[in-house]
């Protein structure tokens, strides 16, 4: 029998002090006489026609040069940026609030934001809180060239945080992004708050939240509808805490995809908590490429999560090769170990509720699933049906009552996948 898999309580303490200080720091105590910058005064319109581009970063030029705490304000309204806008550069202060009171609109003409790759960006920031508004996007019409197949730039990202610290998203909303709604690259200290990102299912990669190559990262209290992951966890990315979540539409909530190249950082010390998954294509995934790589996942708590008619409730897929291009026959040189799915139900929209296809190169390790209850969602059928299918996986079962005849099981079960199947409670 494996060992179970624990994180340290003192660790755990740490974290949420670190998060909820950093947070309510910011907000509760954020001075009041901190310089305020209204974008208006610097020629912003509200009438989403006018670019106002130039007035955002003159008021941001401002702010950054204020020796104290700065505000920049955007009054209620629909105000146009019509280009790909940057914000950086060293700044005087380390504490800079933008309140949003109205909407951001990206161009509507896809092509003008072309492939710029990002629409608002921050770079090199420490120390800024976006709080409340709206990002509108305006991507159904680059959604649309995509799906006539036609010759489509691949659009930009929403709202991104490049090499950036200290940084809290409070209350914002965005809607119809292009790509991504929300990108932390490279990022130390980051608290994502109270965001509502929203994008039809069929919308392709309009992932909710991406995180890559950062530290000490929180995402809570926050509702995702989109048509890729709720939210995606990329390499070199360690100490993430992702809790109180709703998703769906969506991909489910992703680490991954990893291990394109050899010697790609690995994943850990990933926390998923107390997360709804509403008819997604995936509910927990962990998803890696059949290709050769140094990185790893390790240290993953999935806990109180429940899933409503999910395809793939539970998933870890090391043979990840889309259009079997560039991997095929390969395996994944991904490591996978200390994964623990505690108190997960619901219902799967198929009969395969759990499935673990390990790297045959790198079986996965110390995984452990214990008081997890799904059940196939078929209302015609006297009994619900309960499939695992299992490939090069060592596993830990606890608790798993309304399963018949099940212990413990470790190992390689054959070549190709072995099916399991298991009669559950009526």
């Amino acid at each position: 029998m494996l060992k179970s898999i624990t994180f340290p309580p003192s660790l755990v303490f740490v974290f949420f002090f670190f998060f909820f200080f950093f947070f309510f720091f910011f907000f509760f105590f954020y001075p009041a006489a901190a310089a305020r910058y209204n974008v208006v005064s610097y020629g912003a319109k509200a009438n989403g026609k006018t670019d106002s581009t130039g007035a955002f970063l003159k008021a941001w030029a401002m702010a950054c040069g204020s020796v104290g705490p700065a505000e920049i304000y955007m009054p209620p309204g629909r105000y146009l940026l019509n280009q790909a806008v940057r914000f950086g550069g060293k700044c005087n202060n380390n504490r800079t609030m933008i309140r949003i009171d109205g909407t951001l609109l990206a161009p509507s003409d896809y092509r003008v934001l072309g492939s710029s790759e990002r629409w608002i960006t921050f770079q090199g920031v420490n120390g800024v809180f976006v709080y409340g508004g709206t990002l509108d996007g305006q991507g159904s019409s680059l959604w649309s060239c995509k799906a006539a197949g036609k010759s489509c730039p691949v659009g930009a990202r929403s709202l991104s945080f490049v090499n950036s610290r200290n940084i809290v998203i409070s209350g914002l909303s965005s809607i119809n992004s292009q790509l991504f709604h929300i990108t932390i690259g490279g990022c130390h200290n980051v608290h994502v708050r109270g965001v509502t990102l929203t994008a039809p299912g069929d919308s392709p990669n309009t992932d909710g939240i991406h995180v890559e190559s950062s530290r000490r990262v929180a995402i809570v209290s926050s509702s995702m509808r989109t048509g890729d992951d709720c939210i995606s966890i990329g390499p070199a990315t360690r100490n993430v805490w992702i809790e109180n979540i709703a998703c769906g539409p969506g991909h489910g909530i992703s680490i991954g995809s990893l291990g394109w190249s050899l010697n790609e950082a690995g994943v850990q010390n990933v926390t998923v908590k107390t997360v709804t998954f509403t008819g997604t294509q995936n509910g927990l995934r962990i998803k890696t490429w059949g290709r050769p790589s140094k990185g790893f996942v390790k240290g993953v708590l999935y806990q109180n999560a429940i899933m409503k008619n999910v395809e793939n409730p539970i998933i870890i897929d090391q043979n990840y090769c889309p259009h079997n291009k560039d991997c095929p026959g390969q395996a994944s040189g991904v490591k996978i170990s200390n994964v623990r799915y505690k108190h997960i139900q619901g219902t799967s929209a198929t009969q395969v509720t759990v499935k673990f296809d390990c790297s045959s190169k790198n079986p996965c390790t110390g995984i452990a699933l214990e008081d997890v209850k799904l059940s196939y969602n078929e209302t015609k059928r006297p009994n619900h049906l309960v499939l695992i299918v299992l490939q090069f996986a060592c596993l830990e079962l606890h608790n798993l009552d309304y399963l018949q005849n099940v212990s413990s099981s470790c190992g390689t079960f054959g070549k190709t996948a072995a099916e399991l199947l298991w009669r559950a409670e009526k």
